[in-house]
């Protein structure tokens, strides 16, 4: 029989309030073990592990509505103190390079060299220790997303391997792919870069930082803002962007820019998907509760199979569409709970606090139905 311990015995020995612990309760962060007849709480030691990880999350930064899909996930507590140790690093890192720009001001103002202008750089870099929290997000919201395809999908070659290979990389010398996350479309093939220069870019200084330590040297990687490409015109043969356009705020830009740095007889590869991708999952969680969004917007109405040939014909003269058949059939819960969470939507506020019903709904429409069937709809546009 494991040890139990009553609200204020745990808040004591974790050395929070009662208040704290009945709050992460009420809302469904955290709850007791057991509950008595009376209505006691009674906390177990597995708890406390995740009190820990609760208590050491909002430290570095998260909020709530961030922690609870961390916190509600089958995660080992072994990866859990990792993933902390990860994000102590960055802040160690982050906060070393602001000492010492403090030190390096302090001494500029001692030298009466101090310009104005440069505090500016150095509120910035102040506030910049919230990009910790929104690079992990960032980071591990994809690996979510990309983990339910791999796991899930119906057609044994999955987005990334079908992607590459509709690549043609004959006479490609120099090549830049826009938006490329974590490097996935590189991960499991090998090409000869010999003589090359390919470079792979994101506007998430944490991605890259990710890709860089995944590739080493292999590729050439930068912080790119798709809509200002620093290079000059007509330099790459090849241009990729994966699921990336919709998400530009200033879409003719972004492909004004892309056409600028493509060779006249270059090729454009850009993915995106369709109206009816994924969309069984919008409904299983507007089942759950009506007010569930899991985008604030449509992400195929800004750039989508169905519109996409008349975003892109001021742009290329010669336009192919090629489309991925797929669809997932899904027999576990956690995989798409952790799915759902990682969306960009209002679902970690809405679903948080009621997190082991959720879970219930899920597991009830899998066991009544064998598995949940989602339709696929994303395909590859070829722009020359």
């Amino acid at each position: 029989m494991p040890k139990l311990y009553l609200t204020g015995q745990f808040a004591k020995m974790a050395n929070v309030s009662e208040r704290t612990i009945r709050y992460y309760d009420k809302i469904g962060l955290l709850k007791p073990s057991f509950v008595m007849e009376n209505g006691y709480r009674q906390y177990s030691e597995k708890d406390f592990i995740k009190l820990q990880k609760i208590l050491a999350l909002k430290h570095l930064g998260f909020s709530i509505e961030d922690i609870f899909p961390m916190v509600t996930s089958n995660q080992k507590f072994e990866d859990s103190l990792n993933l902390q140790i990860s994000l102590v690093n960055s802040r160690i890192a982050h906060l070393q390079v602001l000492k010492d720009a403090l030190q390096t001001t302090i001494r500029q103002i001692e030298n009466d060299s101090f310009d104005w202008k440069d505090l500016i750089s150095l509120v910035q870099m102040t506030n910049d220790d919230s990009k910790i929290v929104e690079q992990y997000m960032d980071s591990n919201n994809l690996k979510v997303r990309i983990q339910l395809h791999n796991q899930f999908s119906t057609n044994p070659q999955g987005w990334f391997p079908w992607l590459y290979s509709q690549i043609n990389f004959n006479g490609v010398n120099r090549l830049l792919e826009v938006g490329c996350g974590n490097g996935q479309l590189w991960e499991n093939n090998s090409i000869n870069l010999r003589n090359r220069e390919f470079f792979l870019s994101d506007s998430s200084e944490g991605m890259i930082n990710e890709v860089r330590q995944k590739f080493g040297k292999d590729f050439n990687c930068m912080v790119v803002d798709c809509e200002k490409i620093p290079f000059k015109d007509h330099y790459f043969d090849c241009i990729i962007a994966n699921h990336v356009l919709f998400y530009l705020s200033d879409l003719d830009q972004g492909l004004s820019e892309i056409k600028r740095v493509l060779k006249p007889n270059g090729i454009f590869y850009c993915s995106t998907y369709g109206k009816s991708h994924m969309k069984e999952i919008q409904d299983i969680v507007k089942g759950f509760d009506e007010r569930i969004e899991l985008s604030s917007n449509h992400l195929y109405d800004k750039f989508g199979l169905e519109n996409a040939d008349e975003l892109l014909k001021p742009f290329f003269k010669h336009i192919e569409k090629k489309e991925y058949k797929d669809s997932l059939l899904i027999d576990q819960a956690q995989p798409l709970i952790d799915y759902i969470m990682s969306c960009h939507g209002n679902q970690n506020e809405l679903i948080g606090p009621r997190m082991e019903e959720f879970k219930t709904y899920i597991q009830e429409i899998i066991e009544k139905n064998g598995s949940i069937f989602v339709s696929k709809q994303a395909g590859i546009l070829l722009c020359r």
